[in-house]
Formats: structure tokens, C-alpha cells, sequence
């Protein structure tokens, strides 16, 4: 405990221009000759601490000491504080243990060089979906327990068919896929590796029994995970019109596009599919901005659909005459 009180003082001192005791042991929940003592101690150890007195007093680092960052440049320095705070935009950690590794990080930075990291501060990084709420946070949190302490769990699952099992796995780990949260685990009904999708879990239970975790590298799931989404594809030919445009930009690569004269845009692409049903939805999502060059196939399929969404309100018109 001592030596975590040490090393929270060392890390806000070097943090921070100048601290009175009385905040150091607010935050560190102590007394103040607890501080007084923790300060002196330091001050043997080697680190320079100076004290003020009077109204703005305090302790405070030697301008001219900081920690041996070993070696890391500026720019690496500056490139990972900047990832540290994109992860602070997701749950992978706790609030106040990244607010602290964040600290630790400054404090391999001189008051000089955070001073031109404020400057240059170019990149921000937000992994922050657009809905989120507390029963997220908290499957997340029982998840990523479960995965620490080995434990089995048993939830019931709805699979992008619509079908829903009860699946018993054991939880490997936690993957964060764009805006989206995934369980990676063995599921024992399928007696293989799957990935779970956060928003589809329910009745989550965490079981008394324990496993041991199977060796699976990192590059593997990698693999697995490229081969769930591209089960199949198809050679697309489409033309994009009117707000269609913008939204087509944002989902397909710029070396698929070719604008035309008119404003409107053709892409060329292959695209991967994991059912059939899913990549049809995905494209009447653009609703009549969309003309499907090729293939006929897709085409037809596309046209068949949105008569059979048509018909249902039709049916629901007719059933309501008198």
C-alpha cells in the first residue's frame, strides 16, 4: 500500500506544477502526516522535492527531473498518449485505472514537451458508439469478469438467422470490431470457437465452474473472424444517385468509385457477404437512389423483395376496408 501511495505521489508531482498536502491526502484518503511522511521518503529515495510556503504553497518535482522514459521518442510518446485516450472512449478499462495509466504516461513527459504536445495535438480518437446505455456497460463488465477469473457462462443467443439457443462457453476474450463489442470464446455446443455479439446476448449467467484456457493465437481469431464475414461474395455493378451518393462514399472503397457527369456515382466492387438476406437489406437500404447494374440475379432479388415489403402494407390496407 505504501508503495502504491509513493508511486501516486511521485506520478501527480510530476503531473502537476505545484500540490498542497492537504489535496494529497484528500486523494489519497490519509492523513497529513502520513503525507509528510510518504514526502520525506521520497525525498531520500533521490527524487527532488521542494516545498513553498504561504498561501499558494505546496510541494512540487524539480523542473529539471523527470522519469527515465528509456526509449521512446517524442513522437511515439505522443502517438500513444493519443491512443491511451481513444481507449478511453470504450469500456476496455476501468475510469479511474486509465485516468491513472494516463497520468503515468505524463509523467514521462517534460512540462516543455506537453506544452508542444497541446500544440500539435492533431488526432483525436473516438470508439464511442452512438447508442449505448448501462445494461452494455454492465454485460460488459460481467463479461470481462468472467473471462479473468476462468469462469464458465451460459446465455441465450440469437443468431443472425433469428434463431435463439442456450449456448455454455468458455469466454476467451473481448474484441472490439468498429463501433461493435464481441465475446471470442469455445462454445461447448458447438464444440469450436464462435463470436458472440454483445447486442445479441440475453439471460446471461456466470457459472461456479472454472475452465482452462485453450491456446489460440491472437491471428487465428483473426482468420476465423475474416472467414465468418466472407462466406461469399458477388461482383456488384451499381449506380448511386441523389443522398445515395455521400452514403455509398462512406461504404465503399474510393478505388470502386467513378463520379459521372451527372452527379451520380458508379462503384465496381466485390462484395462479401455473410447470408444472402443481409446483403439484399443492405441494399434496398438505399432505397431509390439505388439502380443495380449487374448481376441480373441480384437485381431480381432486390425487386422481389421490396414487392414483397410493399404487399404487406397492401395486405394490412385491404384488412382495414370495411
Amino acid at each position: 500500500m505504501k508503495l502504491e501511495r509513493l508511486m501516486a505521489i511521485t506520478i501527480l508531482l510530476l503531473n502537476r506544477k505545484r500540490v498542497q498536502a492537504q489535496e494529497l491526502a484528500n486523494r489519497l484518503e490519509v492523513s497529513l502526516r502520513t503525507v509528510y511522511r510518504d514526502l520525506e521518503t521520497l525525498s531520500m529515495s533521490g527524487i527532488p522535492i521542494v516545498s513553498y510556503s504561504g498561501n499558494e504553497g505546496g510541494f512540487e518535482i524539480m523542473e529539471s527531473f523527470r522519469l527515465d522514459r528509456q526509449m521512446l521518442s517524442f513522437d511515439e510518446l505522443h502517438a500513444l498518449f493519443t491512443a491511451l485516450r481513444g481507449l478511453q472512449s470504450t469500456q476496455a478499462m476501468k475510469r479511474h485505472n486509465m485516468d491513472r495509466l494516463l497520468e503515468k504516461v505524463g509523467a514521462l513527459v517534460s512540462k516543455a514537451e506537453r506544452e508542444h504536445m497541446a500544440d500539435t495535438d492533431q488526432v483525436a480518437i473516438d470508439l464511442t458508439p452512438w447508442t449505448s446505455g448501462a445494461a452494455s456497460g454492465a454485460l460488459y463488465e460481467a463479461l470481462h469478469s468472467a473471462v479473468q477469473d476462468k469462469k464458465l457462462i451460459r446465455f441465450a443467443y440469437t443468431d443472425g438467422n433469428g434463431e435463439e439457443t442456450e449456448r455454455r462457453v468458455e469466454p476467451q476474450m473481448l474484441v472490439l470490431k468498429g463501433y461493435t463489442w464481441y465475446l471470442h470464446g469455445y462454445c461447448l455446443k458447438r464444440d469450436d470457437y464462435r463470436l458472440f455479439r454483445f447486442s445479441r446476448i440475453r439471460d446471461l449467467a456466470i457459472l461456479p465452474d472454472t475452465f482452462r484456457r485453450r491456446s489460440l493465437p491472437l491471428a487465428e481469431v483473426n482468420e476465423r473472424w475474416e472467414a465468418a464475414w466472407r462466406q461469399e461474395s458477388v461482383d456488384l455493378v451499381l449506380r448511386f444517385t441523389g443522398k445515395a451518393v455521400v452514403a455509398a462514399m462512406d461504404q465503399f472503397d474510393p478505388a470502386d468509385m467513378e463520379r459521372q457527369p451527372d452527379g451520380s456515382l458508379i462503384v465496381r466492387t466485390r462484395h462479401y457477404y455473410k447470408d444472402f438476406e443481409s446483403m439484399i437489406g443492405f441494399l434496398l437500404s438505399f432505397q431509390t437512389n439505388l439502380t443495380i447494374i449487374g448481376p441480373a440475379r441480384i437485381a431480381e432479388a432486390v425487386r422481389q423483395s421490396a414487392l414483397d415489403v410493399a404487399g404487406l402494407y397492401e395486405d394490412e390496407e385491404r384488412g382495414g376496408r370495411p
